[in-house]
């Protein structure tokens, strides 16, 4: 007896005006993440683990959003597009009001984004990068499951072909085949559970920088794991077996991993501790 397979229906907007207007759960999923950040920093304030002063956290949040939205589709453009498309047309770069809202995003290139933000925030404010990079570390993986769960909503970027029960049918899908739900599976892995992990590592008052860099190469295993399950974009894989989400993990996981030997903790200035 064949089984029987969830089948996606869901509509990409929580509420739709005409044609591709109207408000999107992607978009959604920015808002949450941004709130989600700002909310978090004031809690942070509260408990002593943070620099920020009141009302900066409003300001800081205007530079992760630019750190997020130029990165990301800068990362997209680098590392997915193909460039002569993108040479023949580079109005695609920023056409933000094209079909599908913000036309393909990169969460490496995110945080090389928010990395950069949070440095020239650090240093316009003159106050310490590391202690305020942990906290955007903590924070982050809010941003990362809402933006999965809008995956899994939109019907993209969806898994392997499986034949689990939980496995789901895409109404995009060429193949007509059901598929692992790879958007939730990383909604978990890259989002709730890291953020758990990080909060208590963050809780534990470590030296700064190494939430961070715990952040960037957990992160860059948990991409690893789930893109077993997720369909490589266009079908290519690289060596064989690998996407191009993994290589670029690998790529993330090696950078944590030297900068957590370069810069001994010794020469990191020590957090305040929590109230």
């Amino acid at each position: 007896m064949r089984m029987a397979y969830f089948v996606h229906d869901f509509s990409p907007f929580l509420w739709q005006w005409s044609g591709n207007w109207g408000i999107r759960y992607y978009g959604l999923a920015y808002m949450m993440g941004f709130f989600g950040a700002w909310y978090g920093l004031r809690v942070f304030q509260r408990k002593g683990w943070s620099e920020l002063k009141p009302g900066e956290e409003s300001d800081l949040l205007t530079w992760l959003v630019l750190g997020v939205l130029v990165g990301g589709r800068l990362g997209y453009v680098f590392f997915y597009e193909d460039w002569g498309r993108t040479l023949q047309d580079p109005l695609s770069i920023i056409a933000f009001w094209r079909e599908g809202g913000i036309s393909g995003m990169a969460s490496h290139g995110g945080f090389i984004g928010v990395i950069l933000a949070v440095y020239l925030f650090s240093r316009s404010r003159r106050i310490g990068f590391w202690p305020l990079a942990d906290n955007i570390a903590v924070l982050t993986p809010i941003g990362l499951f809402f933006g999965r769960i809008a995956n899994f909503i939109n019907g993209e970027l969806w898994g392997r072909p499986s034949t689990m029960s939980w496995a789901v049918l895409f109404p995009d899908d060429p193949m007509r085949l059901p598929r692992h739900p790879s958007q939730l599976y990383e909604a978990f892995g890259e989002g709730l559970l890291l953020f758990i992990v990080m909060l208590f590592l963050r809780s534990r008052n470590p030296a700064p920088g190494r939430v961070s860099l715990l952040f960037l190469g957990s992160y860059a295993l948990a991409r690893i794991t789930c893109e077993f399950f997720r369909e490589p974009d266009w079908g290519i894989y690289y060596l064989g077996f690998l996407t191009k989400g993994q290589l670029l993990s690998m790529a993330l996981l090696g950078f944590a991993a030297a900068l957590w030997f370069v810069l001994p903790s010794s020469k990191m200035k020590k957090c305040r501790p929590s109230l």
